[in-house]
C-alpha cells in the first residue's frame, strides 16, 4: 500500500465531503429541526443534478442553473409537504411517494436518458473534480465549497432566528404546544420541507458539476449519507457547546469525516463493489456509539441520601 496514494486522494475525498455536507445540512432541517423522516431526499438530489445539467447544456449560466436546481427541489419538498399535511399521509410514506414520482420526472428532465454528461472543458463550471489540486486558489473546489457552506450556514442562522424560523423550530420541538400558541404547524412543516429539499437539490447541482454528469441514480443512498453526517458530527462534538451555526458546521464536518473514512478503507484494499455495505456499517457504528457509551461506559448514578442534612 502506497501511503502517497492515500494522501493524493484525500483532497478529493474532502471536496466530495463538502458537497455532500451541503446535502446533509438539508437533511438536518427535516431530521433534527422538524423531527420528520423525509425519504424524498434521494429523488430531490437527483432532480437538482438533472435540472442543473440540462440548464447548462441549454446555454444558461451556472448561477441560473443552480437557482433552477434549488427551485426544483423546493417544488419536490412542496409535493411531500402537501402529501403529509393536506392529505394526512405519514411523513415517511409521503417521502417515499415523492421519491417514486421523481424517478420518472428525472428521466423526463434528462430527455428520457439515464445520464447526461457535462464536460468541464466545454462549460464554465463552478466546481469540478479537475480543480481539486494544482489550480489557482480562486478556482479550487475545496475553497469554493467551503465558501458556499459558510454562506449557507449564515443564511440559515439568520432565517431560523426570525419569527418564522422560530415557528418552524417550535413545530418540530412540540407541535401541540405550537398549535396552542397559534402557530400554523402545517404551514411550518410545508415550508421546512421546501427549504430542506431545495438545499438538497442545490447540492445535487453541485455534485453533478463536480463529477461531470447527472445520473438518474446519483441520489441513491443520499439519506443514509446525510444521517451519517448528522450523527458523526453529534458524536464527535457532543461535549462542545455551540450555537445553531456551530451545529450546522458540525454536520458538514461529519460528511467530510464520512468520506475520509471511506477513502482510507478503500486504500486498505476493500472491493469498491462493497462500498454500500461499508457505508451501512459506518452509519450503524456511529448510530450505536451513543447507546453503547451510555449503557456500558456511563458513570453510575449515586443514590440520593435519605433524610435531610444534619443540623449544626
Amino acid at each position: 500500500m502506497n501511503i502517497m496514494a492515500l494522501f493524493n486522494a484525500l483532497p478529493g475525498a474532502c471536496a466530495q465531503g463538502l458537497v455532500w455536507g451541503i446535502m446533509a445540512i438539508g437533511v438536518y432541517i427535516t431530521y433534527k429541526i422538524l423531527d420528520l423522516a423525509d425519504l424524498s431526499v434521494d429523488g430531490s438530489m437527483c432532480t437538482g443534478g438533472a435540472v442543473c445539467v440540462m440548464m447548462m447544456l441549454s446555454g444558461h449560466s451556472v448561477g441560473v442553473s443552480l437557482l433552477a436546481a434549488f427551485l426544483a427541489g423546493v417544488l419536490a419538498g412542496l409535493a411531500t409537504g402537501i402529501f403529509h399535511t393536506a392529505m394526512g399521509i405519514p411523513a415517511i410514506l409521503a417521502g417515499i411517494l415523492t421519491q417514486l414520482g421523481l424517478y420518472s420526472i428525472n428521466l423526463r428532465i434528462m430527455g428520457n436518458r439515464a445520464n447526461q454528461a457535462l464536460s468541464a472543458s466545454q462549460y464554465d463550471l463552478l466546481i469540478s473534480l479537475r480543480n481539486v489540486k494544482d489550480v489557482p486558489f480562486y478556482q479550487n473546489t475545496l475553497l469554493i465549497c467551503l465558501i458556499i457552506i459558510v454562506i449557507l450556514i449564515a443564511v440559515l442562522y439568520w432565517f431560523f432566528g426570525t419569527a418564522l424560523g422560530c415557528s418552524i423550530r417550535a413545530t418540530g420541538s412540540n407541535p401541540n404546544m405550537s398549535r396552542a400558541q397559534g402557530i400554523n404547524t402545517d404551514f411550518c412543516k410545508l415550508l421546512g420541507l421546501m427549504v430542506s429539499n431545495g438545499i438538497v437539490a442545490f447540492s445535487g447541482g453541485l455534485l453533478a458539476q463536480y463529477q461531470g454528469f447527472a445520473d438518474v441514480n446519483m441520489g441513491r443512498g443520499a439519506i443514509v449519507i446525510g444521517l451519517a453526517a448528522v450523527i458523526i458530527g453529534e458524536v464527535i462534538f457532543r461535549r462542545v457547546r455551540g450555537n445553531f451555526a456551530f451545529t450546522l458546521a458540525t454536520v458538514a464536518f461529519g460528511a467530510i469525516i464520512y468520506y475520509l473514512v471511506l477513502q482510507v478503507v478503500l486504500w486498505l484494499g476493500l472491493n469498491a463493489n462493497d462500498l454500500k455495505l461499508l457505508s451501512a456499517l459506518v452509519v450503524a457504528v456511529f448510530l450505536a456509539i451513543p447507546h453503547i457509551r451510555e449503557k456500558y461506559f456511563a458513570k453510575p448514578v449515586k443514590p440520593a441520601k435519605k433524610g435531610g442534612e444534619p443540623r449544626a
